[in-house]
């Protein structure tokens, strides 16, 4: 089974926020693939589905960003499941220009404390993660305290913006799961 995490905080007032940009994935990912309702599993909702002959898991932590390595706990303990080859996690990069996106095999949390949390419960950064770009046109918005900036929401057209971007980054993502993490890079970065 293929684990897509996707990095957010839980409540209305955070949906729209530019550190919930992961979940904006999922839900575009859970629409394209046929939606249905979230189901609770332990802290977090997931949705199954089933691309072609594998089995797709999409999760959102209900932990809030600090903690949401916390839901893979049950995943890392199954013996055949390998989270350098069966887990992606899709996240926020203040690094990236606004809407981009970049997929790596595996890495440093960067300074993001959703993947200090996921890589202190893997034990490594040897998992697959796609950063999708959050990093405005005029970057004096980034001045001051980051927290503020990534719990902050997008501008009305940054919003529509990445919006329209995420029908290609769905499409990597399928290729993730088709193919792997090698082949996703190579045709979407």
């Amino acid at each position: 089974m293929k684990l897509i995490l996707g990095l957010g905080n839980p409540g209305p007032e955070y949906a729209e926020t530019r550190h919930n940009v992961g979940w904006w994935l999922l839900d575009a990912c859970h629409e394209r693939w046929g939606g249905g309702a979230w189901k609770r599993d332990g802290e977090a909702l997931a949705a199954d589905h089933r691309l072609g002959d594998v089995r797709v898991r999409l999760v959102k932590p209900l932990t809030y960003m600090n903690l949401s390595g916390r839901v893979l706990g049950q995943y890392l303990r199954r013996p055949l499941w390998k989270a350098a080859d069966d887990l992606l996690v899709l996240v926020d990069e203040v690094a990236l220009p606004l809407a981009a996106m970049r997929l790596r095999p595996k890495g440093s949390p960067g300074g993001h404390n959703g993947l200090k949390d996921v890589q202190r419960m893997v034990g490594s950064g040897d998992y697959a993660r796609l950063r999708i770009g959050i990093r405005p046109e005029d970057e004096r918005r980034l001045g001051g305290d980051l927290a503020d900036f990534v719990l902050a929401k997008f501008g009305k057209d940054e919003a529509a913006f990445v919006r329209e971007a995420l029908p290609r980054m769905v499409e990597a993502v399928e290729c993730w799961v088709a193919h792997g993490v090698l082949e996703a890079m190579n045709r979407f970065n």
